[in-house]
């Protein structure tokens, strides 16, 4: 933690007092306590889309699971938000499902399908990873015998689901919403929360990579 705290006091010196400012306004209501899982989403619009919602609401990473489709978001429609969430790309297979709920993450599949419950009704205990579908299938059947649970946003059209974006942003407010109500410690630790706060800084400057990278080596960090 020391020497997290170091880097990100070194870096300091190479933002605007303005980017600071945002960064330790934002910082403590960060979480990863629901963590967003596109299934093989392939267009660059939704991608984006989904992006700015999760990080509106205070979530700053997603999980790109990819098996045809390479997860790009469209820059003219995140708005800045890809500087500040973090995205991580992994194969689209129940093994890097597993991986996740390796992590402590109860996994959540957004369908009717298996008996859902309905977003409302949904109380969250635990920290979930919400899995949304591609574009056209959906959530895969595969995804679905995983989940633990399914979870459905309620219609009240003929329509009978939302777009992958659209649902995306409705389930991060809403679920963001039941957390504030609730006791649930949803954000992130000491550790999670400063090298957070160390790559934001990374991504706010001009060849913020390479300063990051030659001060760590000097150091001996390991980040």
């Amino acid at each position: 933690m020391k020497d997290l705290a170091q880097t990100f006091e070194y870096l300091k010196q190479f933002l605007t007092e303005e980017r600071l400012k945002k960064i330790e306004h934002f910082s403590p209501e960060s979480s990863d306590f629901i963590l967003p899982v596109m299934e093989d989403v392939y267009q660059f619009r939704n991608a984006a889309a989904i992006v700015r919602s999760v990080e509106a609401c205070g979530f700053h990473k997603v999980v790109a699971l990819e098996e045809e489709n390479v997860f790009n978001p469209n820059l003219t429609v995140t708005k800045g938000a890809e500087t500040w969430v973090e995205v991580e790309k992994m194969p689209k297979n129940i093994s890097s499902l597993q991986k996740i709920k390796n992590q402590g993450y109860k996994i959540l599949a957004v369908s009717p399908e298996k008996n859902a419950v309905m977003l409302p009704d949904y109380q969250i205990t635990e920290p979930i990873a919400l899995v949304f579908g591609t574009e056209l299938e959906g959530v895969s059947e595969e995804v679905i015998d995983f989940a633990d649970e399914t979870l459905a946003i309620p219609m009240y059209g003929f329509t009978k689901s939302f777009n992958v974006s659209v649902a995306a942003g409705i389930c991060m407010y809403e679920l963001k919403q039941k957390l504030l109500r609730s006791d649930i410690d949803y954000k992130l630790n000491a550790e999670k929360l400063i090298k957070m706060k160390i790559r934001w800084a990374v991504n706010s400057m001009r060849s913020g990579q390479q300063i990051f990278e030659k001060y760590i080596r000097d150091n001996g960090i390991d980040f």
